[in-house]
């Protein structure tokens, strides 16, 4: 018989060993991070950092951001327009919404309680689930925490040492950091270039499974994946296609499901919709829209979502009562196309460089210089427009701009504010 000791020995080394995969023993500290550093010491080096990046024109201040109805936002006790939300629908401070998880908490009050492995999956994660997939068109749906954890678990439950992965340049951090903890072999292709990705697939010898990873919306530059050429590449070399749609979800596509069904697209064993509930669905939250089987596959391995609290129950009732509202009012994303032409049409007469393909509700405004993009949001902001000021390494050096976040709630007299602003800062540029 064996002893008490050895027992909860044993017990205790499989619960590391499940929540600590073999690959994270091979992530060795660094020499300098063997030995102790004391607190003084490490404030002191971070003291150092944080003064380059002010040098560099790169740090960044946190500040409180009072949200208001109508597009609106108050800042150091300024009213202004915000244009640096991504609210693209308007839907943030939507009545219905507000009503619905009053509702949710009426009866099941806010929290989830737990993880969704335990008890955390309610009847009101089961409907959205549901509302996901009849929105997506796909055979089920799984919720996550943020769509930055949809990316990571999904892509970490699906590849691995012997698996290859094509990634766009210009993808979003979280697909990015979603490869790198893989050990897949990454292959980073230039921006949308689909001779480059077959190029890659062509050369994928002894590798188990091939993945094309890519966004559909580019959040800092408004541009499209080029899907369908994509998705023929998949087809080709037997891989599998997945599409971070967060920014397109609710926008694009005659039903407001995306780009992929604008590309013809459906989501498949061969092609997987990743989503987030913090865009144009106005709330918080990321899901995997796919087949049962991929479903059932991340419910037992993706671990960002095995191993972490479920969405809270208010979320997940008004994000049902948003995709119905996507369905039913056209008229949002219908407002957000014919608009953006307006913009961008307002600030290239203005002097303003605002690149081709820019569409959509994303509107890069290329400045290059990080301290004059800082120095012109400021001016920005003095005029009553609250625009975000992209600099590296969110975007490459040389390449910072002012991102215009266009919003239904806007209406015409915050686009008209817009281009007013714009034109009275470029005019003191030149």
């Amino acid at each position: 018989m064996f002893p008490v000791w050895f027992l909860v020995l044993e017990i205790w080394s499989f619960k590391f060993h499940l929540v600590l995969p073999p690959q994270s023993f091979s992530h060795q500290l660094s020499p300098r991070c063997r030995s102790p550093v004391s607190t003084d010491s490490l404030n002191s080096e971070l003291r150092d950092e944080l003064r380059r990046l002010s040098e560099q024109g790169l740090l960044r201040s946190r500040r409180e951001v009072i949200p208001l109805p109508g597009g609106q936002c108050r800042l150091n006790g300024q009213t202004l327009w915000n244009f640096a939300s991504n609210d693209y629908l308007g839907l943030a401070d939507d009545p219905r919404l507000k009503q619905a998880a009053i509702d949710a908490i009426q009866v099941s009050g806010i929290g989830a309680r737990a993880s969704p492995l335990v008890t955390g999956r309610t009847d009101w994660h089961a409907r959205l689930e549901s509302a996901i997939s009849r929105f997506k068109q796909t055979e089920s749906a799984i919720l996550f925490p943020t769509g930055f954890a949809a990316n990571l678990g999904t892509i970490g439950a699906l590849a691995g040492p012997d698996d290859i992965v094509i990634c766009d340049r210009l993808n979003h951090a979280s697909l990015i950091d979603g490869i790198r903890q893989t050990r897949a072999r990454l292959r980073v292709i230039p921006h949308g270039d689909v001779t480059a990705c077959r190029q890659q697939l062509q050369q994928a010898t002894g590798t188990r499974r091939r993945l094309i990873v890519t966004d559909s919306v580019f959040s800092m530059d408004g541009d499209h994946a080029p899907l369908r050429e994509l998705h023929d590449c998949a087809e080709e070399f037997d891989a599998i296609l997945i599409v971070d749609d967060a920014h397109a979800t609710g926008v694009f596509g005659d039903r407001g499901t995306g780009l992929l069904e604008v590309a013809g697209i459906s989501a498949s064993q061969r092609v997987i919709s990743i989503g987030t509930l913090s865009k144009a669905i106005g709330l918080q939250g990321g899901f995997v829209a796919g087949s049962s089987v991929l479903i059932n596959w991340l419910w037992n391995s993706a671990r960002t979502q095995v191993y972490s609290t479920a969405l809270s129950i208010p979320v997940c009732a008004a994000a049902v009562t948003a995709f119905e509202l996507i369905t039913a009012e056209p008229e949002r994303r219908h407002w957000l196309r014919e608009t953006s032409s307006q913009v961008i049409a307002g600030l290239r007469q203005s002097g303003w460089h605002v690149p081709d393909p820019a569409r959509g509700p994303i509107l890069p405004v290329l400045v290059g210089d990080a301290a004059l993009t800082m120095q012109l949001a400021s001016a920005l902001e003095e005029r009553g427009i609250l625009v975000a000021a992209i600099r590296p390494p969110t975007v490459p050096a040389g390449t910072a701009r002012l991102r215009v976040s266009l919003c239904v709630s806007h209406g015409q007299e915050g686009i008209a504010a817009l281009l007013d602003a714009f034109q009275a800062v470029r005019a003191t540029q030149q």
